[in-house]
């Protein structure tokens, strides 16, 4: 099946079935940056592994655009983890990686911004994909780890379970993996759902385990004596907008991605997931820059809010730009209409590949559509397009896939339900768990999840920003399934965790943190030939330990 993305060309074996199988110890099914954690700590403990991926590239986010790293209090990082960025660092301490801009030049721009690492941390948190991919691709080859790409599960029969134990899995070409222990470190928890576990999508109410910041979130608008609306709130729309076809004529129909419907009851829960983005490394060193295409699938309509946004006097789209290396960035979602395709992917997390492949494709043609749009519109204030064309895609990224990144921010998919589920009460600190096998330290974050229309003009709903007291423990717990679900089969990124806590759990490094962790676990489940839920936690501790994990945090 070839894919039918625009910019993408991989070919995925589907219809020949190949009498091939093989076995190893530990079975990875990602290749994300927790797969190579989790491969690399494998190999370290004498354990046979393979990271199955779906495409050519591993590291995911962390080698798909996302430079700029989000952890919050960097001090909660160790391990492997740390590996990575120390390795980052000593890149860049080469002279030669420095090509469209000094060092120091870099360095300077960005302690004026308050985000460069102090001078005796040997730690570097911003980088290149291209760097994060070869970094990741050395770390797997120092681990002697076999990588087989362009793989994918087969959703209809893929997952061989005996006596609560997974067997064996089958790809859709026919490939058959047996192993002892399973990790699943996918954005999607595929492995994890057609194992029989127990998951959920989308968001739980208030209610459900008697927190404040899930669910339907609006704190968003307030209406004056006068009947004026007003907002204030971080990534909304700040002056008044139209959301119908022609300008205050409700009989003309709503604007793309604007709901209709009921937009929910604060604090109750529904199927909705936060938006998804391609996080873009863009450049504006003329030597290195490649305009924006225009997509196949282009659509004006789709921007036509952002247009009158920009008409009342707001360009804020394109201002969360953190600078990278080489005069790049890491661009992300900003304002109240920016990259995060609103409302487009809840069916992401549940649906087959064909019907993900669209939506990935959907996601593409509009995030890439709104660059040529604002290049190229007429109607685009001469300033803004002047301001936008400075930037473009980069020569030396992204080789086979376009110059656009190979991997969609699913920021939030599929996340287990085990014996327990961490929430806001973790994250705040009014809980601590007593089996830590990694720490996070973001704050409890949510983008926008729905657009709707509210008193005439259109407004954003679900974008959540609180930040945590000081870093807090994930439990080993929240990493691996009930027992009566399955017994060898480990899960540190679609952990188990309410909608808000996993929206401050789900950044690679912890990721990273989590798949070391798994792997620690595997390794020493395989050795006394227990199930993982039996691992001793003391044991595993001391091991984490041993590794330069960080599991606890002093004031």
């Amino acid at each position: 099946m070839k894919s039918n993305f625009f910019l993408f060309a991989m070919v995925f074996c589907v219809s020949v079935s190949i009498a091939w199988s093989v076995e190893y110890d530990i079975v990875i099914y990602g290749g994300t940056s927790a797969g190579v954690a989790a491969a690399v700590q494998a190999s370290r403990m004498d354990k046979s592994c393979v990271i199955i991926q779906h495409n050519t590239h591993l590291g995911g986010l962390t080698s798909g655009g996302l430079g700029a790293t989000d952890i919050g209090n960097k001090g909660a990082i160790g391990g492997i983890s740390r590996e990575f960025y120390r390795r980052v660092y000593d890149h860049y301490a080469n002279a030669d990686a420095w090509i469209f801009q000094k060092r120091d030049e870099y360095r300077s721009l960005y302690n004026t911004r308050g985000l460069y690492q102090t001078p005796d941390d040997n730690s570097m948190w911003t980088f290149e994909p291209h760097v994060a991919e070869a970094i990741m691709n050395q770390m797997v080859s120092e681990a002697d780890v076999d990588v087989i790409f362009n793989e994918r599960l087969d959703l209809k029969d893929g997952v061989v379970k005996k006596s609560g134990r997974i067997v064996s899995i089958k790809m859709e070409s026919g490939k058959v993996f047996s192993g002892k222990i399973f990790i699943d470190t996918t954005y999607e928890g595929d492995l994890m759902a057609k194992a029989g576990v127990s998951y959920h999508v989308g968001r739980e109410s208030n209610a459900t385990y008697d927190e404040t910041l899930n669910g339907v979130f609006f704190n968003m608008y307030y209406r004056t004596d006068r009947g004026d609306t007003y907002c204030n709130e971080y990534n909304n729309f700040t002056r008044p907008i139209s959301p119908y076809v022609v300008l205050g004529d409700p009989s003309s129909g709503l604007l793309p991605s604007i709901n209709g419907g009921d937009p929910g009851k604060a604090g109750e829960g529904d199927h909705r997931i936060q938006a998804y983005n391609f996080r873009l490394c863009l450049t504006d060193a003329p030597e290195n820059r490649l305009p924006f295409p225009k997509p196949q699938k282009y659509n004006p309509l789709r921007y036509e809010l952002l247009l009158r946004y920009i008409k009342e006097g707001v360009f804020d789209a394109l201002n969360l730009s953190t600078p990278m290396p080489n005069r790049k960035t890491d661009t992300n979602n900003n304002g109240g209409f920016s990259s995060d395709n609103i409302g487009m992917n809840y069916d992401y997390p549940d649906c087959d590949y064909e019907i993900r492949d669209r939506i990935i494709q959907d996601h593409v043609d509009y995030q890439l559509g709104m660059m040529w749009f604002l290049c190229n519109d007429p109607r685009i204030p001469e300033e803004v397009r002047n301001q936008v064309n400075r930037w473009g895609l980069c020569k030396d990224e992204f080789l086979d896939t376009n110059h656009w990144p190979h991997q969609l921010y699913v920021r939030e998919a599929r996340r287990m339900i085990s014996d327990l589920v961490i929430t806001q009460h973790h994250c705040e600190g009014k809980e601590i768990v007593d089996d830590p096998v990694g720490m996070a330290a973001y704050g409890m974050d949510s983008h926008n999840v729905q657009r709707f229309m509210a008193y005439g003009i259109v407004r954003n709903e679900g974008n959540v920003e609180v930040g945590v007291p000081k870093p807090y423990p994930i439990s080993y717990r929240a990493i691996r399934p009930k027992k009566s679900e399955c017994e060898n089969l480990l899960v540190p990124v679609c952990v188990s965790s309410s909608h808000i806590a996993f929206g401050s759990i789900r950044m690679e490094p912890v990721f990273m943190v989590l798949g070391q962790s798994a792997a620690t676990a595997a390794s020493m489940a395989i050795d006394e030939n227990i199930a993982v839920q039996d691992v001793e936690y003391d044991k595993l501790h001391l091991r984490l330990l041993e590794d330069n994990q960080v599991l606890e945090w002093k004031d």
